[in-house]
């Protein structure tokens, strides 16, 4: 079995979710297990970090065990023995570095959105086919175990007909007077918003598992409007916390989505996806996943606006079976993408479906401003 190798540039190698997801759940592991099986042959990824702390970018490089990194993006890019670019980066910095990397003659790959706006992801496209350089975009959310097993429920027709569904997510985050804040300032800021952040994932998530989406009606509202940052300064917040949105699937099935920054916890999960059909509900979290068949919904006649009528309206509720094997979604993303390279495979989260996650995002916030319902072709 030979070895080939890959060069990656991994550039916002410092974020968060590029040293614990993308470089501690997936490249690593890869690396320490003597690359990818690439039909008779191994890929290895040989990895540069690139990050503007040159201190933090080598700390990360120390604990991973990597050799490479650099404070000089431009250095990496110069460097022939890299062909690929990956970008974990702030969204507002992604546009330019993904253009510096296009220039450089690099394949990309980068974490979502893949641009602050579908124009512009749309640009990029066209600069990568002129170039035939191969390109994809993260969507980790439909690899979770949770969502995997709603999957496979609706698609075997154990749910039967679709009839509607519930997306709710969110938690509280303190606005760091009495408690240190969960999440950076820029969130909060122009350019971040929770509709940007977190909605291209619902796109790919509802349309992977129910259908396409063809219109949506969108609301957004600031429910915290002052925060403090991370020098303990007060600042205005100046983009939404929270969204709801009424969604019509192709064939006629309308859903919800709850999101919010600014909501206290009382549900199966952080994130939940619930969908009704005839045969049966289903309802998945991040990892556990509950259906209750038609056979086992309970009858209910009335409500008593008296009296609690005392239903559990748990009982009935059976997990679904675990699945074979699990990993890691950023590690699926890599494998997907690596495969993609040295082998021509499909790549189904390519720029194409990355500029569809955000445009869907776009039509969310062209519905509130307009008050009203957005075509979504």
């Amino acid at each position: 079995m030979a070895t080939q190798t890959i060069g990656i540039i991994v550039n916002g190698a410092t974020s968060r979710i590029g040293s614990t997801q993308h470089l501690a759940n997936a490249l690593v592991p890869i690396i320490e297990e003597g690359g990818l099986a690439i039909e008779s042959d191994r890929l290895l990824p040989r990895l540069v970090l690139v990050g503007r702390n040159r201190e933090r970018v080598a700390a990360v490089a120390r604990m991973h065990n990597i050799a490479d990194w650099t404070g000089d993006l431009d250095a990496a890019l110069s460097d022939p023995a890299y062909a690929v670019f990956f970008d974990a980066a702030a969204t507002a910095q992604r546009v330019a570095a993904l253009e510096r990397a296009i220039e450089a003659g690099k394949h990309v790959y980068c974490e979502k959105p893949v641009a602050p706006s579908a124009a512009q992801g749309r640009a990029l496209l066209q600069k990568l086919e002129a170039r035939g350089l191969k390109h994809g975009v993260v969507e980790d959310k439909i690899h979770l175990p949770g969502l995997q097993k709603l999957a496979a429920l609706a698609k075997d027709g154990t749910l039967g007909r679709i009839v509607g569904f519930r997306l709710e997510f969110g938690w509280w985050v303190f606005d760091g007077t009495e408690r240190p804040s969960q999440r950076p300032s820029w969130n909060y800021r122009t350019g971040g918003g929770l509709i940007l952040d977190m909605y291209p994932h619902w796109r790919y998530v509802i349309e992977t598992i129910i259908g396409r989406i063809v219109r949506v009606s969108s609301a957004q509202w600031i429910a915290t409007p002052e925060r403090v940052d991370e020098a303990g300064e007060r600042y205005a917040v100046e983009v939404e916390d929270s969204a709801a949105t009424l969604v019509e699937i192709e064939g006629g099935v309308f859903g919800t989505i709850l999101s919010s920054w600014a909501t206290r916890v009382r549900r199966d999960d952080l994130f939940t996806l619930q969908l009704d059909g005839t045969r049966g509900s289903a309802l998945a979290g991040l990892h556990r996943c509950y259906m209750q068949s038609a056979e086992a919904t309970p009858s209910i006649p009335h409500f008593n606006v008296m009296q609690d009528i005392g239903a559990d309206y748990r009982e009935g509720w059976t997990q679904a079976l675990a699945l074979p094997a699990y990993c890691n979604p950023y590690r699926v993303g890599w494998e997907r993408f690596l495969r993609h390279m040295a082998m021509q495979a499909p790549m189904p989260s390519d720029f194409r479906a990355g500029i569809r996650d955000v445009a869907f995002a776009e039509a969310c916030q062209r519905s509130m401003a307009e008050r009203r319902w957005i075509d979504f072709p």
